[in-house]
């Protein structure tokens, strides 16, 4: 291990730092709000009109569609004046070149992609039943930006903390950006299995796995495997990171149960045919899983120096 350098903080982090875990809480709300949109299809509730809900700022004698993706967007809407909140707080009080500056800027940049996919993803009609390749190609990379700014979010609280970095003994930084970009696969590749539950969904278990694998099933169908065979390449490399931590170390301990949890959700989905309230714990699950990974890959690829507060 490097030699630790100890630097000061003019100024407390800690109330940034609050704001940026609540800011990501938030956010993670808003994206499983997501989820019950596009699986109850609601997309186009709103309908084909971006930021105006039906041409309105609040839709009048709404339906359920409408409430559901109305929600979505006011939820958004908060997201981004709380983010705006933290970028402004974080700047006061952090010093120049201050990581978390450079991850509230990054959050920032996500965000907006975010807006221009999601608008994109309306505009486009690629909602409801749509199952062209573009709505594919369109939710994959929309699902990528998400989980990226969700990183972004994770690695502003994280570069905030006012507490020792993660000690690590043997690993690269190319094990934790191979073990990110599995992950960022498993995600997208997970959301078209997700989408593929939703637009055609089995009447029984063996019924759906058999659809996997006819060729006369919908390729989206026939795309479920991939989601499971990416999981497994994900996960060993998150266990090789896992390996490179001092037996001691909490966030081990964290991959570890969260991996676990991730398998059991994954297999309950499964088994359950992929109900509404299921697929919103298994996003759940991913979201833990992602923030953890993220906060573990960057002890490899951005190694911290130790801080103490004056």
């Amino acid at each position: 291990m490097g030699t630790v350098t100890v630097i000061s903080a003019k100024r407390s982090t800690r109330g940034a730092a609050r704001l940026a875990w609540i800011t990501l809480g938030f956010f993670i709300l808003v994206v499983l709000w997501g989820a019950v949109v596009r699986a109850t299809g609601s997309g186009a509730g709103c309908g084909a009109n971006w930021p105006l809900c039906n041409g309105d700022f609040f839709p009048h004698h709404p339906r359920l569609a409408t409430v559901i993706e109305f929600t979505h967007r006011s939820t958004s809407g908060i997201c981004t004046m709380l983010l705006v909140a933290l970028g402004v707080y974080t700047f006061r009080v952090t010093p120049k070149k201050h990581r978390a500056r450079t991850a509230v800027l990054w959050s920032g940049f996500f965000l907006v992609t975010e807006a221009a996919l999601g608008a994109l993803l309306v505009l486009r009609h690629y909602v409801e039943d749509n199952i062209s390749v573009g709505r594919v190609i369109a939710q994959s990379v929309h699902l990528t930006n998400t989980m990226l700014f969700m990183g972004a979010l994770t690695l502003t609280a994280w570069y905030l903390r006012e507490r020792d970095p993660i000690e690590t003994e043997k690993g690269s930084s190319g094990t934790a950006i191979a073990a990110i970009f599995a992950t960022l696969v498993v995600s997208a590749t997970g959301s078209l299995a997700a989408l593929a539950d939703t637009l055609f969904p089995s009447p029984s278990l063996r019924a759906g796995l058999l659809s996997d694998f006819a060729a006369s099933s919908p390729e989206l169908v026939r795309m479920r495997w991939v989601h499971p065979a990416s999981a497994l390449i994900g996960l060993a490399c998150v266990l090789l990171l896992v390996r490179g931590l001092p037996a001691r170390a909490r966030i081990g301990q964290i991959m570890v149960g969260l991996i676990g949890l991730q398998a059991v959700l994954g297999i309950v989905d499964v088994l359950l045919l992929a109900p509404i309230w299921m697929q919103v714990l298994h996003l759940l699950g991913a979201d833990l899983y992602w923030i953890a990974l993220v906060v573990l890959a960057a002890a490899w690829i951005w190694p911290e120096k130790q801080t103490t507060s004056l």
